[in-house]
C-alpha cells in the first residue's frame, strides 16, 4: 500500500499532517506474523528536525533517560514529556488515527510511547508479544482526543490513590520508527527480530527489521506478535516506541484473558 492509501484511512487529516509524508510506499507482509513496514517515511525536511530534537533532548537532559523496565539495558524519555517540538506529532490524534486506519484495529485514544536509546553493546532482550495491560486515570477519552498515563496511576499495575479513578486497557498496535541510527549497515544489530514461534531454548527470528533512520515497523499486538532486540549493537540504536490500546473486553472476547501477558 502506499502511504497515500494509509492517510485515506484518516479522511480528516488536514494538508500539514499530510505534506510531512514523502509518499513512498509502505509495506504489508503477512509473516512472520501481519506487520507493516515503510522507509522514509517523512518529508526529509521534517525527519531532520525530529532528529535535531533527538539530539538536543539527549544532549541537553541525559538524566531524563531513565531505565524502561527491570532487566531491559534501554533508556528512555516519555513523549508525553516532550510536547513542545516536533515530537509531538507522535501524541496527535491525526497521527493515532492513521495508524488504527492502516491496522484496522479500534483503539480508545489512550497512548504511552518514549524515544529509546539503546548504548553500545547492548545485550539481546528476550521475544515478548506486547500484549500486556495498561492504566490510565479517568474516563474513556472523548472522540478525537488522545490521553497518555498519568503519574497518579501506575501505567502497569493500576496502583493509585482510592480517590482517583482509573481504567485497565491492554497494548492494541505497537509502533516503532527509527532515528538517530545514521550509517547503519549489515552487521551492525540493534535489529527489530521477529519471530514465527518462540519454542526451545535458543528460538530463531523469522525476519530482523533493520533500524534505519526514516523508517518504521508497526503491527497489532496479539498472542504471537513476538518480537525483540537484536543486541550487540556495534553503536547506539535509538527509536520512538509507542503503543496504541483497546479495552480489555476487546482483548478477553476475541483470545481469552489468559492470554494478556501481565508484567
Amino acid at each position: 500500500m502506499s502511504t497515500g492509501e494509509a492517510l485515506r484511512a484518516a479522511p480528516t487529516a488536514p494538508p500539514w499532517f499530510v505534506e510531512l509524508f514523502a509518499h513512498r510506499r509502505w509495506i504489508r507482509r503477512a509473516g512472520p506474523f501481519p506487520h507493516v513496514y515503510a522507509r522514509d517515511v517523512f518529508v526529509p525536511e521534517f525527519f531532520q528536525r525530529l532528529t535535531e530534537e533527538f539530539q538536543r533532548v539527549l544532549r541537553q537532559q541525559p538524566e531524563a533517560f531513565t531505565q524502561v523496565t527491570n532487566g531491559y539495558r534501554a533508556s528512555g524519555v516519555p513523549l508525553a514529556t516532550l510536547r513542545e517540538g516536533p515530537l509531538a506529532l507522535f501524541l496527535t490524534r491525526e497521527w493515532h488515527d492513521l495508524i488504527t486506519g492502516v491496522t484496522g484495529v479500534a483503539t480508545t485514544g489512550d497512548v504511552e510511547g518514549s524515544l529509546h536509546h539503546h548504548p553500545a553493546g547492548s545485550p539481546s532482550e528476550w521475544p515478548h508479544n506486547d500484549l500486556n495491560p495498561a492504566w490510565f486515570a479517568g474516563p474513556a477519552p472523548a472522540p478525537g482526543e488522545i490521553r497518555t498515563p498519568d503519574a497518579t496511576v501506575d501505567l502497569k499495575t493500576g496502583a493509585r490513590d482510592s480517590a482517583i479513578t482509573a481504567r485497565e486497557t491492554v497494548r492494541a498496535v505497537a509502533v516503532q520508527f527509527y532515528l538517530g541510527n545514521p550509517g547503519w549497515t549489515v552487521g551492525d544489530g540493534g535489529e527489530t527480530a521477529l519471530y514465527e514461534h518462540i519454542a526451545g531454548s535458543g528460538p530463531v527470528p523469522a525476519l530482523t527489521v533493520p533500524p534505519l533512520d526514516n523508517s518504521m515497523v508497526l503491527f497489532e499486538c496479539a498472542p504471537r506478535s513476538w518480537h525483540t532486540f537484536v543486541g550487540n549493537n556495534a553503536a547506539a540504536r535509538n527509536s520512538v516506541v509507542m503503543w496504541l490500546h483497546r479495552p480489555k473486553s476487546d482483548v478477553v472476547r476475541r483470545w481469552g484473558g489468559d492470554r494478556i501477558a501481565q508484567w
